[in-house]
């Protein structure tokens, strides 16, 4: 495993990207570090951690979608494999809240950031960049994050939990190649945080509603059952959820 650390850098997703441009890069190179200046989620939100406390990397992936209306099930593959990682550690309460966001005791404790870039010949290359919280455990602002220390009042590995989520990824690119999309979606839909419950959502205006989650499409889509007994699909932020 072709593991690249450094002490800082803005991030890790701009960091593996700058390489590709520079040299050839081994499938599943990672690039960790233990602090990222300039950290970010989905649509430009910023992800903070404290320094050293917590996993910060890049995964390369390539070769494995073979056209652009498969993009999100690398991202499904990603999160059902992050959980899949977490409960083998025993965290409690595990749930994908759509679209890339892990959370535990409705804390988000993880976040997935996938940048896919489309080459000359149709291979799409893929950086998936993954923040978990690990070890920190103040949050001061943020009453909605937590980390696996918060959850289970233990400190963990941080190098072995990264090197268990590769080799977790690794083995289910394999199948993702093989055209096995079922299986993952299977596992995000059962993970799916709030699926099949009323609950409050905020659109982008502000309008708040009421709704239920169906599922997700295969391009990404967020599925609400509303109060007229129609299903509108969303699009990432263009709905938020209240809880």
């Amino acid at each position: 495993m072709n593991i690249i650390k450094l002490d800082a850098t803005p991030s890790t997703n701009d960091y593996l990207k700058a390489l590709l441009t520079k040299q050839f890069v081994e499938n599943f190179t990672v690039v960790t570090t233990e602090n990222q200046t300039l950290g970010r989620g989905q649509m430009g939100a910023v992800w903070e951690v404290e320094t050293g406390k917590n996993l910060t990397f890049s995964v390369l992936v390539k070769d494995v979608l073979p056209d652009i209306n498969t993009i999100f099930h690398l991202n499904v593959l990603v999160a059902v494999c992050l959980t899949e990682v977490l409960e083998e550690l025993k965290i409690p309460n595990i749930a994908i809240k759509w679209p890339n966001d892990i959370l535990a005791d409705n804390k988000k404790i993880a976040g997935i950031l996938i940048e896919n870039s489309l080459k000359s010949g149709g291979e799409i290359v893929s950086v998936v960049g993954i923040g978990l919280n690990v070890n920190q455990k103040n949050f001061d602002g943020l009453p909605k994050a937590g980390s696996l220390f918060g959850i289970v009042n233990r400190e963990f590995d941080k190098d072995a939990i990264l090197i268990s989520i590769v080799e977790t990824l690794k083995r289910s690119v394999a199948l993702l190649q093989n055209k096995d999309y079922g299986l993952f979606w299977e596992k995000y839909n059962q993970r799916l945080f709030k699926k099949g419950l009323p609950m409050p959502f905020e659109d982008k205006d502000g309008l708040r509603f009421m709704g239920i989650i169906q599922g997700v499409t295969a391009n990404g889509k967020l599925e609400v059952l509303l109060e007229d007994d129609s299903i509108k699909t969303f699009e990432i932020k263009e709905i938020q959820m209240l809880y």
